[in-house]
């Protein structure tokens, strides 16, 4: 199910010097602020909780998994170069998996890592609230990287989508109206990180037990239909 050949070029692909600055961008912005915040109003855990949950959480980690998730298949699709890649004795369910583990892991290490260092900057992990928004970090990258592969593989404008969906249906809609804050990955991760920091200071509109499932059949549903759609352009390609 994972390919070592597919997992190197799809790192160097994502890690290139181009993307690789734009990944870093936003984490270390994220690193200054907290710096800025924590200089000019010292240690407080209710505005670790604003700057972690709404900039780290809401803006950077859907973010950053719009650039791993599309590009780790994307663009192959776009130049045709992914012809190569199928020409190769190889699975389309193995080239899928090992794109999203490869996905995966670039958007847990821009995100999750930047968010525990903010976090321990703000408040030095009071109420653990650093490490509850680390795990949600964690948890999202995987439903985001899923998803926007999934975006990568049928649609020539995934960027534009997945940017869509980050700040629009989750940054706007999400806290304009209570309904779609159900569907949204940000209010499922939040609901991981509630159970970690305990208390009230974490809080999501959605409880543990309908989190974790909608965040597996996302994750499950987003993956199995990726290798749907790059099978089918294996088929077209043929014909």
């Amino acid at each position: 199910m994972y390919d070592p050949t597919v997992a190197r070029l799809t790192y160097r692909a994502l890690l290139g010097r181009r993307r690789a600055l734009i990944l870093g961008a936003l984490p270390l912005l994220l690193i200054v602020i907290a710096a800025a915040v924590r200089a000019l109003a010292g240690a407080d855990d209710q505005t670790a909780v604003n700057v972690l949950g709404g900039f780290a959480l809401a803006t950077m980690v859907p973010i950053i998994g719009v650039i791993a998730g599309t590009g780790a298949i994307g663009p192959e699709i776009d130049d045709g170069s992914v012809v190569y890649l199928l020409s190769k004795p190889l699975k389309r369910s193995t080239i899928i998996f090992t794109k999203l583990i490869v996905a995966i892991a670039v958007t847990m290490v821009f995100s999750a890592v930047p968010t525990l260092v903010a976090g321990l900057i703000l408040n030095g992990n009071g109420q653990r609230i650093a490490v509850a928004y680390t795990v949600a970090a964690l948890v999202a990258s995987i439903a985001y990287a899923a998803l926007f592969l999934l975006l990568g593989t049928v649609s020539r404008h995934a960027v534009v989508f997945g940017l869509v969906y980050a700040l629009v249906w989750e940054a706007l809609f999400g806290s304009l109206v209570p309904g779609a804050r159900t569907l949204s990955i940000q209010q499922w991760a939040l609901a991981v990180a509630h159970k970690v920091a305990g208390g009230d200071m974490v809080t999501s509109d959605v409880g543990l037990p309908t989190a974790t499932v909608l965040l597996v059949v996302v994750t499950v549903l987003a993956t199995w239909y990726a290798g749907q759609k790059l099978r089918s352009l294996t088929l077209a390609g043929e014909e």
